[in-house]
């Protein structure tokens, strides 16, 4: 291998694994925020719709 192709090895795999780490340090300090809060009429209408028979069903 050349020496220009060695270089660039390094700065290939700098960047991709400095962007794995620069991703888990912001995740670490900004956790991504679960149960947020939906409209309430949605809820709703997605359990109404989840008790009614599938609409392609005979029985």
């Amino acid at each position: 291998m050349s020496g220009i192709a060695i270089v660039m090895l390094i700065v290939s795999i700098t960047i991709v694994w400095g962007g794995l780490v620069a991703s888990i340090v912001f995740l670490r300090r900004r956790p991504e925020v679960e149960g947020l809060a939906e409209d309430p009429e949605i809820l709703r209408e997605d359990t109404d719709r989840a008790s009614r028979p599938h609409p392609s069903r005979d029985t």
